[in-house]
């Protein structure tokens, strides 16, 4: 058994507050956004042996790689540490995003690779060639934007905000667009007012059908998507999305009604100039309670809002803009790999045996998480299918796996390799409530 020595990365939409307040620790004044538990170059945690815990730590995917059956048992198959585990805390909106496919993966990269794009370069796609299927669950309330709603869901809202613009005649007229790229994905033609092109939008939604026809509604899902992205469109100079958020913020009650355009509203706040704060209304708006969560397959189009999670992911770093960003966004490339098509809110509902203990299962093969809360869960001896990383939550915790003892407080970790014997969990110093989280292969 190892410890895990982690850092946290101080992305700028990370919560100065959540990271400290898990760790009982005063906050540093900076964003921390997460926490990196796994062997993921580009940010592996050092292990260090938990009989040994004064040693020099060793990055974690180079001890796995010296010796990847012992480690990695079953797992290496993946020719990796399959999944990556992250305490993820947000302060404010993430980017809107999606990720590839396996296929989309190894091709991009490949492609990448190929045409010598340097990694660092701001618009590289593909960081690695490996898919990023993930899910989040919860520890604080957190909010998400996650996967397309119905076309006549979006294109309720969009009529609605149509009518708000619609009693505001100060808008501004064409702003002029900025200087033509050549790309003309999605776009339908000008429009003369933001007005005019929201109202476009909301019937253009709702003409496609009441979802007996999804070729027809995603065909108009993925128009307004790439209209409002549109590098070469009225939407990207700012001008019109601050018109339009001003005339929301002098209508409350139409607040009141839509959740989605008071979300939009609030994400401004942050992006007061993107046009991902339109994407956001196509976008099912989400709640979680501490222990709820969901599940991000390849293609849906998401964004977290707020809050304090454990998200576990395949091990890759590859990620597709859609917005909320000053970073590169590849509206042909996000043709390619969003899923455009209405889809429920992917919720991930544990497996409970009523005694402290749940299992999330999300439809991935790299990996299944369970949650451990004491004192009910104590004795019980952690599922291990391959290698496992666990991290407490919640309190303090013990946990045993042969000679080897460890006592966690929150944030800390450890990994456990696939020859190692089970592993048992016990509460801590104090012997009071503790929660661990700790994933394995399904």
């Amino acid at each position: 058994m190892y410890l895990l020595r982690t850092a946290i990365r101080d992305y700028a939409w990370g919560s100065a507050t959540l990271l400290a307040e898990l760790q009982g620790r005063v906050p540093t004044g900076r964003p921390e956004a997460e926490l990196w538990m796994g062997a993921h170059p580009g940010s592996p945690a050092g292990a260090v042996p938990a009989g040994d815990p004064q040693a020099d730590p060793v990055p974690l995917h180079e001890l796995l790689a010296a010796d990847p059956e012992r480690h990695l048992g079953e797992a290496a198959r993946f020719g990796r540490l399959p999944y990556l585990v992250k305490l993820l805390a947000a302060g404010r909106p993430l980017s809107i995003q999606a990720h590839p496919t396996l296929d989309q993966a190894r091709a991009g990269f490949a492609a990448e690779e190929a045409a010598g794009v340097p990694a660092s370069a701001p618009h590289r796609n593909y960081k690695d060639d490996n898919h990023k299927p993930e899910m989040v669950v919860g520890l604080t309330p957190f909010a998400a934007l996650c996967g397309f709603r119905s076309a006549a869901d979006a294109g309720t809202s969009f009529s609605r905000l149509a009518a708000v613009l619609a009693e505001n005649p100060e808008l501004p007229e064409d702003t002029g667009r900025p200087e033509d790229t050549g790309n003309d994905a999605g776009r339908s033609g000008p429009a003369d007012t933001p007005a005019l092109a929201v109202a476009g939008y909301a019937e253009r939604l709702l003409g496609s059908g009441d979802g007996d026809d999804p070729a027809a509604e995603g065909a108009a899902i993925e128009s307004v998507f790439c209209e409002l992205l549109d590098p070469a469109g009225n939407w990207a100079s700012g001008t019109w999305v601050a018109a339009v958020v001003a005339a929301l913020a002098k209508a409350p009650r139409v607040l009141d009604e839509d959740l989605n355009l008071a979300t939009a509203v609030g994400i401004a706040e942050h992006y007061p100039q993107d046009p991902g704060v339109l994407v956001s209304v196509l976008l099912h708006r989400l709640d979680l309670a501490p222990g709820q969560a969901i599940h991000l397959p390849a293609g849906n189009v998401h964004a977290y809002l707020y809050g304090l999670g454990v998200e576990v992911m395949a091990a890759s770093d590859n990620v597709l803009r859609g917005g909320l960003t000053p970073k590169h966004v590849d509206i042909p490339e996000l043709r390619e790999v969003v899923a455009f098509e209405s889809v429920p809110v992917p919720y991930c509902t544990p497996v409970s045996d009523g005694a402290g203990h749940l299992v999330f299962r999300p439809p991935f093969e790299e990996f299944e998480v369970e949650r451990l809360d004491l004192p009910a869960a104590e004795g019980r001896t952690l599922t291990a299918r391959g290698p496992v990383i666990a991290v407490c939550t919640a309190g303090r915790v013990r946990i045993s796996a042969g000679p080897d003892t460890a006592e966690l407080a929150p944030g800390e970790s450890v990994f456990l390799g696939a020859d190692e014997p089970a592993a048992s969990v016990h509460g801590g110093e104090g012997a009071g409530a503790g929660t661990l989280f700790a994933v394995t292969l399904p």
